[in-house]
């Protein structure tokens, strides 16, 4: 939220108070003071927290090793591409997708509904998942939850050692950790 949006909120708090009654001694009626007052910091809390989150998620590009044609994020008849070659999907149901192990999320380039997770248990690869509703980004412990998701596209990704990453054939280990029921 920019210094605008928070001036237009303070100014229709002042209309607020300025709107009520008030009683003998030029007193306003405290229930009215303490609602709209309760009123600006809902607004204002839930507005700064969210301008916290959007600058803290920087999203991760990665360069895969190989070239094809489609790619996840590529549209075709007006419709994105969501899972490819490497990529294994399900239908979860709107289960929750856990960390296998200790590690960080971030989220992906590719859209804002994929994330990659990396673990220093497993430094020369990378996992990503796509079709995370509201991903949790960040220091993640093994068995947290990183969202939820209705249709998961998971893919396996091994670093190569001129710093690309290739998909790799998906680990079923991975896979079964993340959708553990702890």
């Amino acid at each position: 939220m920019n210094m605008l949006g928070i001036a237009l909120i303070l100014n229709r708090l002042e209309r607020c108070l300025s709107r009520s009654p008030h009683v003998a001694g030029g007193r306003r009626p405290p229930w009215r003071q303490l609602s709209c007052t309760c009123s600006l910091l809902l607004l204002l809390g839930s507005t700064l927290t969210s301008c916290r989150d959007q600058a803290v998620a920087t999203p991760r590009s990665v360069a895969i090793d190989q070239a094809w044609e489609l790619n996840l994020g590529s549209m075709v008849e007006g419709f994105r591409v969501v899972a490819g070659l490497g990529d294994v999907s399900m239908h979860l149901r709107g289960a929750a997708v856990r960390a296998p192990f200790d590690g960080e999320v971030q989220l992906a380039a590719d859209g804002d509904d994929c994330i990659f997770f990396s673990s220093p248990e497993v430094p020369a690869y990378l996992f990503r998942f796509c079709g995370i509703n509201r991903p949790r980004i960040g220091e993640v412990t093994q068995g947290q939850s990183m969202g939820r998701s209705n249709y998961l596209h998971f893919a396996t990704m091994r670093r190569q050692p001129e710093g690309t990453w290739a998909i790799v054939e998906p680990s079923t280990h991975v896979l079964e950790r993340s959708l553990e029921r702890y």
